[in-house]
């Protein structure tokens, strides 16, 4: 089967900024479901608002275009109602980071069977260009024109403590291992985050001055660097690979176990 397939090609050309990482990311999961063989009937795909949040709109799936930063919850309610079903959802580092911050610890905390694909491009791309939780310091935006002074969350990191049990990174240049990692993280029985650092031209590259969409994915080429447990971490590279990847109780058949020893009915 084709990828293609898993598309609304009707729906096709996109309306993303030529260069935007976004496009990579949408074929990366695309490409997952052929090899996972996904239901297109038993698969949900949710996102909030921002650049990122249109891509359900182009996948053939039961898709939820919901509100800014509350992806999670819609998401929550429906693997709860449906709990065979498959659930992706799709944020930008400013939905899921900030204004959905708390939903991102607490769906961690739970652990319930989602996966949770953030595209951080570093910047509210759809807004005309805000710093946003993952914008690094010194970087400029237009709500930081004199050069960003907040520190950034590490997406990863804060997700492991939060409690996933399947987290990773990959770049739009590491395109076939992002594609792996998204996989992993739709097979892993528990709550699942996958980072996808995206490349923004339009607005990140040209107002920081590194340059157009190739020139943005050589820089990942040339700074990312594989992970691997106790390595001394450098603050100018991009780590990628595999953070966390471990089984814990699941939170919807936690649920069901409660409902039956409260003597309720599933």
């Amino acid at each position: 089967m084709s990828w293609l397939s898993y598309l609304r090609t009707n729906r096709l050309p996109h309306i993303w900024c030529a260069g935007c990482g976004n496009g990579t990311v949408l074929s990366a999961m695309a490409r997952a479901a052929v090899d996972l063989e996904l239901n297109k009937d038993k698969t949900s795909v949710v996102s909030g608002i921002g650049c990122s949040s249109r891509t359900p709109g182009y996948m053939d799936f039961c898709t939820l275009h919901t509100t800014h930063g509350r992806a999670l919850p819609f998401a929550t309610g429906i693997k709860l109602a449906n709990p065979e079903l498959d659930v992706l959802v799709v944020s930008g580092d400013g939905d899921a980071m900030a204004i959905g911050g708390n939903h991102f610890i607490h769906s961690c905390r739970r652990n319930i069977d989602m996966t949770l694909i953030i595209m951080n491009n570093s910047i509210y791309g759809m807004t005309s260009g805000q710093y946003s939780p993952l914008t690094p310091i010194g970087a400029f935006a237009t709500t930081s024109t004199y050069g960003n002074i907040d520190r950034t969350f590490d997406i990863c990191k804060l997700a492991e403590a939060s409690g996933a049990t399947y987290v990773a990174r990959s770049t739009t240049y590491h395109v076939a291992l992002l594609k792996k990692y998204i996989e992993n993280g739709i097979n892993n029985k528990g709550f699942s985050v996958i980072e996808a650092v995206t490349q923004c031209p339009t607005y990140f590259g040209r107002r920081n001055k590194i340059g157009n969409a190739p020139q943005m994915m050589n820089f990942y080429k040339d700074n990312a660097v594989m992970w691997k447990p106790g390595m001394e971490e450098d603050p100018g590279k991009i780590y990628i690979g595999e953070f966390v990847n471990k089984t814990q109780p699941e939170y919807c058949e936690s649920y069901d176990a409660l409902i039956e020893k409260a003597g309720g009915k599933k």
